[in-house]
């Protein structure tokens, strides 16, 4: 499965690793399908690490809820590492603490190995994520201009257009 984030700088086509990490892959495409993500704000944005997204668009930037109303396990798997640009990650405070927040790394972060469910991977858009990168950050790493999730389409296929 893939699903592409419509953003204020463009598209972000991301292949979903469902067979990897079942239980995140539903909890993630249930919130793209159910418009969750819609006008959800980066709230932060740290250059060469990450870019971090996934709180509704009505809440404070602390909410991460997934679809069970709870927070739900890790599902780490040796093979799924964050070893390149464009890994897309589970954001949480803690082992077994997932919600609705999710990060896309702008370079490999070995150092979230064993910590953060990887669960998917940019298949398309590298000029957004270099947009992403160069967007201007506070003291806090938060983006000071306003960058939302405009929008997310949910494909059938990983390589459907």
């Amino acid at each position: 499965m893939s699903v592409t984030l419509h953003t204020d700088l463009g598209d972000l086509k991301i292949e979903v690793f469902c067979e990897s990490v079942p239980k995140t892959a539903e909890n993630f495409l249930a919130l793209c399908a159910s418009s969750f993500y819609k006008a959800s704000p980066v709230h932060r944005l740290i250059p060469s690490f990450m870019f971090q997204t996934g709180s509704p668009a009505s809440a404070s930037t602390k909410v991460s809820t997934s679809i069970w109303n709870a927070p739900f396990e890790d599902e780490i798997r040796p093979a799924l590492r964050h070893n390149t640009r464009g890994i897309v990650s589970m954001a949480n405070k803690g082992p077994n603490s997932n919600g609705s927040q999710f990060f896309i790394c702008f370079a490999p972060a070995p150092h979230l190995d064993g910590k953060n469910t990887v669960f998917g991977r940019v298949l398309e858009g590298e000029d957004v994520l270099q947009k992403f990168e160069s967007v201007e950050v506070d003291g806090k790493s938060r983006p000071k201009e306003k960058i939302v999730v405009k929008d997310v389409t949910v494909h059938a296929n990983p390589l459907a257009g």
